[in-house]
């Protein structure tokens, strides 16, 4: 017999879903087979903490937007992406291509995950350049890649304790971020912080590299102003952009200038997106996590427990 909360949330769980879906289509199709070979356990398989974490879609938009919002921050990393991609025009597909890559590389049987790492290490091959104080960069430098990802794994997991509504255990985000860098060092990053304190020390300690330059409040006033192709577009967009700047670590929000109205709404945006989670996750029970847990055999309720 449906649940209360069943009953009440069934009318909105249809337009949710092609509302996300169409925001961020399964880019997947045709390429990526989630379904075959059965048993195939892929990069980290039904029992890691990766599966968990990744599995939930408003922890995972939220940190998505304060990932991109901290690599502003590194001028390097900034500088490939200034130079080597259509932000300006497209900014809605690098969202699109970064989501599908970490759907891929968490779910994906075993193959097809080293498939597109190594296809995107070919495509960084060719990004390279100088930055805007003449220093080179490239996109396969093992320093900008750990940047990248330990930004990333941390807006990720921020993201999970903050809107999961799922209590993480005590050693749950060591564990997270000992199996995350997996993908990090394949793709060619060095020295990967394996636990919570080695990231907050490796904060700590590139903290000196980063800066809020003008090429970061241009990207920034780009992703503010992004229309997702969802009924309520710019309510939806600032929702999620306001909840991720809410996961932000404190120095990042002190750089980035926030004001103390900005930080006021982010909390009520964070609060908004807790309350309104549930419904998210009740509409996207046929998600990439959902198949990758058929092809092991087990119900996909178990990534909603932690073992």
């Amino acid at each position: 017999m449906p649940s209360p909360f069943e009953l009440l949330t069934r009318p909105a769980r249809e337009p949710l879903r092609r509302w996300v879906l169409s925001a961020f289509p399964r880019a997947d199709t045709g390429s990526l087979d989630y379904d075959h070979p059965p048993g195939d356990p892929g990069l980290f398989g039904p029992r890691s903490a990766t599966w968990r974490v990744h599995a939930d879609f408003p922890g995972m938009l939220a940190g998505g937007l304060a990932a991109l919002t901290l690599q502003t921050l590194h001028p390097r990393a900034l500088a490939g992406v200034w130079d080597h991609s259509n932000f300006r025009g497209d900014l809605l597909g690098r969202l699109r291509r970064t989501t599908a890559f970490v759907g891929g590389t968490t779910y994906a049987p075993r193959a097809q995950a080293a498939a597109l790492i190594a296809h995107v290490r070919q495509i960084h091959g060719h990004i390279v350049g100088h930055a805007e104080d003449g220093q080179p960069y490239s996109a396969n430098d093992p320093h900008l890649l750990t940047w990248v990802h330990v930004s990333e794994a941390y807006s990720f997991l921020q993201g999970y304790r903050r809107y999961s509504h799922i209590a993480l255990p005590p050693d749950a985000a060591d564990r997270y971020y000992g199996e995350v860098r997996r993908i990090a060092e394949l793709l060619g990053a060095r020295d990967v912080p394996a636990s919570e304190h080695e990231v907050f020390d490796y904060f700590r300690r590139i903290r000196a590299e980063l800066a809020y330059t003008g090429r970061s409040r241009v990207v920034l006033g780009l992703l503010a102003q992004v229309r997702l192709p969802v009924p309520a577009a710019g309510p939806s967009r600032d929702l999620f952009l306001l909840a991720g700047n809410a996961l932000l670590p404190d120095w990042a929000k002190t750089m980035l200038e926030h004001t103390p109205r900005q930080r006021r709404q982010a909390r009520f945006a964070a609060r908004a997106l807790w309350s309104i989670a549930p419904v998210f996750r009740a509409a996207l029970r046929d998600g990439i996590a959902s198949r990758a847990c058929r092809r092991m055999d087990i119900p996909p309720e178990q990534l909603q427990r932690w073992t």
